[in-house]
């Protein structure tokens, strides 16, 4: 149980850190480079497949041959070692007439081994000389006590086995049963099969590296080639998102290149042709939607103020009438041009709003918006001596690009929604700087804020404050376009508006570009 526990622990760093050495490897991202890489791994699994059945093959034969020659061989050399060169059954007297008197080396090859053993016990050993014949003498071999055992342990079954000697490397060895009941062990160096095998190793590691380098090049450039219509189909894609769709362009004009319909990429080609149509179509209509709902907007706002100008005007001219008129009736005339006033703006709001929809150029002269900050917050002081109003201006005049007229129109509106949304003593700051060449007007109050549910569409036509907001403070006459006319007039310039909002805390910030243009 200790051994488990102390084992567990050791094998999670470790899949964590195989995990962590995974990750960091290079992963190809295009489907070009996958399928390239694809190519190759196969190339090289079957490359390395062939590779390693062509050598175990290769050494399997040699090693087969090299049985062969010592089944040929038979037990002569080992079993000569007894009788110093002569074989038991040598009776016409040649014995080893070319050798040292050690053993039999005729029709021996060059670095063959011979051993003899009774029992567990190796009696001799010796291996064939080099020299100018075949059959030169043998020589001794000095074993230690490992070879000794190594030798002990070869069956004497007739077969070919692989021993590892100190003093002679790797031999293949055959052990068989002699006359006198030893055992004769003849053996043959390994090293030429070796020596084979690694070249053939070689060999094939050079071809394959070269044919997978030109399979990888060549099959890069066959990948590359079929992708050719997708790469096609992406680029127009990319393209059609770089069109300024929301400014009114309609017009898909790229289209992706026809392939062959029976093909995967022709397929998606087609088909993404026919989005882009069925996009462009809703586009077109969409557009010409906003198209008549602005013109209707810009011709009802048109249409509407003459007559409610003239409705204010008849009201103010009946309560200028000189005889005695009922309080009601006053009343009643007094509403009709407050009304009309309140109604006389909300035509004017619509119809700016429908000229800066239409795209309609604003006045581009040098503002000095510091000097619209200080005559914004002096009306507001006026509207609402209520409030404490703080001003935050950097040293220089802030100038900037554009209408004076409408961007005082941005800052009474923002003023107004401070006042008219926090309760009488809040405090209102109001903070002009520039940043990095954009001028940035700031209006905070310390009053409630606004609801998290509205804060998204705050700047959309016709959205009210909800009731946490305006509980406690004046009744407003707000026409939900204030905020509108803010961000339309800002867009208009360049810039933007945001807003940050919290209990307590808001704040709408205002970026337009600064300098003169």
């Amino acid at each position: 149980m200790r051994t488990g526990s102390r084992q567990r622990p050791a094998r999670g760093p470790l899949r964590r850190g195989a995990r962590r050495w995974s990750a960091r490897l290079p992963r190809p991202h295009t489907l070009r480079a996958r399928l390239t890489a694809g190519l190759v791994v196969l190339l090289a699994v079957s490359c390395a497949a062939v590779g390693v059945a062509a050598v175990v093959e290769l050494n399997g034969f040699l090693t087969g041959r090299l049985d062969q020659q010592l089944h040929d061989a038979g037990e002569r050399f080992p079993a000569s070692l007894e009788h110093g060169g002569t074989l038991p059954s040598d009776h016409d007297g040649d014995g080893d007439k070319d050798g040292d008197g050690d053993g039999d080396t005729r029709r021996q090859t060059v670095g063959t081994f011979g051993a003899r053993l009774v029992g567990d016990t190796v009696t001799n050993a010796a291996v064939v000389g080099s020299g100018t014949g075949a059959g030169t003498g043998a020589l001794d071999v000095a074993l230690g006590a490992a070879d000794r055992r190594t030798l002990a342990a070869v069956p004497a079954d007739g077969r070919g086995h692989t021993i590892d000697l100190s003093a002679l490397d790797d031999y293949r060895v055959m052990a068989v049963r002699g006359r006198d009941g030893d055992v004769l062990i003849t053996g043959l160096p390994t090293e030429p099969v070796e020596a084979t095998v690694r070249r053939l190793e070689l060999v094939a590691a050079v071809v394959f590296g070269a044919a997978l380098a030109v399979a990888g090049f060549a099959g890069a450039l066959w990948v590359r080639w079929s992708l050719r219509p997708l790469s096609r189909v992406a680029a127009t894609a990319t393209k059609v998102s770089r069109l300024p769709l929301s400014s009114g362009e309609v017009g898909l004009w790229p289209r992706a290149p026809e392939a062959d319909p029976r093909s995967e990429v022709g397929r998606v080609a087609d088909a993404f042709n026919t989005m882009l149509g069925h996009v462009e179509d809703a586009l077109t209509k969409r557009h010409a939607s906003e198209e008549r709902l602005r013109s209707f907007a810009a011709d009802a706002s048109h249409e509407l103020r003459t007559p409610v100008a003239s409705i204010r005007g008849h009201a103010e001219l009946a309560l200028l009438h000189p005889g005695p008129v009922p309080q009601k009736v006053a009343r009643a005339l007094e509403r009709i041009e407050a009304e009309a006033a309140r109604m006389g703006e909300m035509v004017d709001d619509l119809l700016l709003l429908a000229r800066l929809d239409a795209g309609r150029p604003l006045e581009r002269l040098p503002v000095d918006l510091t000097r619209l900050v200080l005559d914004a917050v002096t009306d507001a002081q006026a509207a609402g001596p209520g409030h404490r109003w703080t001003l935050e201006l950097s040293e220089e005049p802030v100038t900037v690009t554009g209408d004076a007229h409408r961007l005082h129109q941005v800052l009474a509106n923002l003023l107004a929604n401070a006042r008219l949304h926090t309760p009488v003593g809040s405090t209102i700051t109001i903070s002009l700087e520039t940043d990095d060449g954009t001028a940035v007007l700031k209006v905070h109050d310390d009053g409630p804020g606004v609801a998290a549910d509205v804060q998204p569409r705050v700047f959309e036509r016709f959205t009210h404050g909800d009731r946490r907001r305006t509980e406690g403070v004046e009744s407003g006459t707000g026409t939900g376009l204030g905020l509108s006319i803010v961000a339309a007039v800002a867009e208009a310039h360049g810039g933007g508006v945001a807003l940050e909002s919290a209990p307590g805390s808001t704040t709408f910030t205002v970026r337009v570009p600064a300098g003169e243009g």
